[in-house]
């Protein structure tokens, strides 16, 4: 398991996909980086936020496992700081909270991270997370087609995986951007928050409603002009209204 000092590893069945843990817990560093690399990847290890940010930096890796409670820069404010920089912004981050810590997880959510595992967690349960996230942030880049997907001012690219507003380039995380463009494709079907949990995340990947209310308030604020086109459809989900005021 590669740490802050950078010495390499390599594991028995590799995979091509690296990984950075990013805790206080020595112990549990070494023991999330042995079952990672038992899985076949590469792994990487912080034990603060400030090298936790110097690696994701340096190295890109393709998943970044991430304390909040961390020494120094803490897990979200390195979060708001990789999702602020063009070089890491597009990778995952899967967030380590505390279990009842929800207005961290909302936080996390909020600032861009992917998925997030409440402690004590099932080792069983965080690779599968892992497995998952990668999966979709795999779909992503290869994109599902070539055609552009457009609703009002809005146009989706799901190949290149961007979204504009009139031309403009709306910077969201690949949470945000599936679960937009599943709105989108729908084309004015409501979608249960299950359902848009399925199309975004996969089934396989428990997330409470207030995780995708939290996605889809940042959504709308990342819209701007174009926010209305999420419109809620209250006890029920979301739909895709291509007019503002249209159904309400």
């Amino acid at each position: 398991m590669t740490k802050t000092s950078d010495v390499k590893r390599t594991p028995t069945a590799k995979l091509g996909k690296t990984i950075l843990i990013a805790d206080d817990e020595q112990d549990l560093v070494e023991l999330i980086g042995f079952n990672l690399e038992r899985n076949g990847y590469d792994v990487l290890s912080a034990t603060d936020g400030t090298s936790a940010l110097r690696m994701a930096q340096q190295h890109s890796p393709d998943l970044i496992v991430l304390d909040v409670m961390m020494p120094g820069l803490d897990g979200t404010e390195v979060c708001r700081r990789l999702k602020g920089d063009t070089k890491t912004a597009k990778i995952p981050v899967v967030m380590l909270t505390a279990k009842g810590e929800e207005t961290d997880v909302i936080v996390g959510l909020t600032l861009g991270a992917d998925d997030y595992v409440t402690k004590p967690f099932s080792m069983k349960i965080l690779l599968a997370r892992l497995a998952s996230v990668l999966r979709r942030n795999d779909g992503a880049s290869a994109g599902d087609s070539n055609d552009l997907i457009k609703a009002g001012p809005l146009t989706i690219d799901p190949h290149q995986h961007v979204a504009t507003v009139d031309g403009e380039v709306v910077k969201l995380t690949l949470t945000e951007f599936k679960l937009l463009t599943a709105l989108v494709q729908a084309r004015g079907r409501v979608l249960s928050r299950d359902q848009l949990m399925d199309k975004a995340m996969g089934s396989d990947v428990f997330v409470t409603d207030r995780a995708i209310d939290v996605h889809v308030t940042a959504i709308r604020r990342k819209l701007g002009v174009a926010s209305y086109l999420v419109h809620t459809v209250r006890g029920v989900g979301y739909r895709l209204q291509e007019a503002a005021g249209e159904g309400e």
